[in-house]
């Protein structure tokens, strides 16, 4: 019985620590994410925080409308008081019984004792009087409608705009997260096959060192020439090591941008050919209207001739209705359950007609102008950006096409060199120098290539930002 109960013991324990086992590496163990670059900008589209902000402005957005449409509904309060006076105030006044007392005495010819005719004072004087109870309460419900108000109406017409005008910028913010995720995403695919390039030629270079320390141990080299090879081998793992830590950069920046968590690993399953980097740049369409920047502007300008329309009917008059029911009592003691409550109510219409306020709205209206004016001169300016932008982007994408192509050749070219060279050297016909000279042009002609190629991504990117075409 006793060993059945500690095994009981020491299996409930077990599970314990293996619930909390699993639930540590649940909420500790880093996660991967393996993203195409679409999938990578998708996933930055709902994770990023930046698109997230501009996505609750919207929200911010349709709350401040709903206060705009409040102010064209009944508002509708109650309140209520209760008060207690231990000295309920007191304020002289003229004596005014006095002078109607004498005024019916003497009309009547009333006699005082003496038989003579009773006659006014010159002087009446003062008297105080105590106003009020020594508990009140107060309750009433006020009502008040918005008739008329140029302004507010304005408002209300202006909502659906003030609601394109925030998802635009919601638009935009993407857009922008958008090119940079596309921009470092690739700028790491190109880098990751630099790395390949540079393992290659590791590779070669410790053959090379193999051999020619070979050579040298059957006494046909110098030491020379086993140092200048491990020198170039040494110089290529320092080039691999900078590559990556570049590349290691970029992924953490890029998890950053995404907003996903540091200690998580990022994997990108993307390629990148020169054929895809040659497609669509012979389409020179392009139209503004796909450019988020500028249906914005247009826009914010349809918000403008709201804001003058606005100030305009600040100049008419407002109308409003109002109305008032409340019911109050006093009493000497602490006792509202008996007694009279007494009642009043009223409903009134209001008119507030402007007559002169120093020029206020009229400065507000050639303002409001103004400013109008000046985003129809960005629009045009914002135009021409965008041609400039278009023009220039297409000019560095040929220009790094074709380098790309020239390098790639030069590639190949490099490539021959070397394997012509190495066979001589295989076969006892050339020199350590000359092979080591062919290999070092070969390392440069592939890290022109792959920049190049870098500078074709980002031109080609900046292109289809710039015509509104990036996917």
């Amino acid at each position: 019985m006793k060993t059945r109960f500690m095994k009981f013991i020491l299996a409930g324990m077990f599970s314990s620590i293996c619930f909390v086992t699993n639930a540590q590496q649940k909420n500790n163990l880093p996660e991967t994410h393996s993203f195409t670059a679409k999938e990578a900008v998708d996933y930055a589209m709902k994770n990023a925080v930046q698109v997230k902000n501009a996505l609750l402005d919207v929200k911010i957005q349709e709350q401040t409308n709903k206060g705009i449409t409040a102010m064209a509904l009944p508002q509708i309060s109650a309140s209520g008081s209760l008060s207690y006076n231990p000295n309920v105030a007191v304020q002289t006044i003229p004596d005014f019984i006095s002078p109607a007392v004498y005024g019916v005495l003497t009309q009547n010819n009333v006699k005082n004792g003496n038989g003579d005719p009773i006659t006014a004072p010159d002087k009446f004087g003062f008297f105080s009087v105590g106003f009020g109870a020594k508990y009140t309460l107060n309750g009433g419900i006020d009502f008040n409608q918005l008739l008329f108000d140029g302004q507010v109406f304005v408002g209300l017409q202006a909502r659906k705009a003030s609601i394109k005008n925030a998802e635009l910028t919601a638009d935009i913010t993407k857009e922008q997260i958008k090119t940079n995720v596309y921009k470092i995403y690739y700028q790491l695919v190109v880098g990751q096959r630099q790395i390949g390039s540079l393992d290659a030629n590791i590779a070669n270079y410790e053959k090379l060192l193999h051999d020619t320390k070979q050579i040298y141990n059957n006494g046909f080299a110098e030491k020379l020439d086993v140092n200048k090879v491990q020198v170039q081998l040494s110089n290529l793992e320092t080039q691999k090591l900078k590559a990556q830590n570049q590349i290691d950069a970029g992924k953490e920046g890029l998890k950053f941008l995404m907003n996903i968590p540091q200690q998580d690993q990022l994997i990108l399953t993307d390629t990148l050919s020169d054929e895809e980097l040659k497609s669509g740049i012979l389409d020179e369409n392009y139209d503004y209207e796909n450019r988020k920047e500028v249906q914005q502007l247009e826009t914010a300008m349809e918000l403008g001739k709201f804001n003058v329309k606005r100030y305009q009917l600040s100049k008419l008059p407002t109308l409003s209705l109002a109305g008032n029911y409340s019911r109050s009592a006093q009493r000497e003691k602490f006792d509202f359950l008996t007694g009279t409550y007494f009642t009043s109510s009223f409903i009134a219409l209001r008119l507030n007609i402007p007559i002169f306020d120093g020029g206020t709205r009229n400065s507000n209206i050639a303002t409001a102008r103004l400013n109008l004016m000046k985003m129809n001169n960005q629009l045009d300016q914002l135009k021409s950006s965008i041609d400039n932008d278009v023009a220039q982007s297409r000019i560095n994408m040929k220009t790094a096409l074709i380098t790309m192509d020239s390098q790639k050749k030069n590639i190949d070219l490099a490539e021959s060199v070397y394997n012509s060279t190495k066979l001589k050297y295989d076969q006892g016909l050339g020199s350590n120098q000359e092979i080591s000279t062919a290999q070092a042009d070969l390392v440069t002609a592939q890290n022109n290539y792959y920049s190049s190629l870098y500078d074709a991504i980002i031109a080609k990117i900046d292109y289809l930002t710039a015509s509104g075409k990036l996917q």
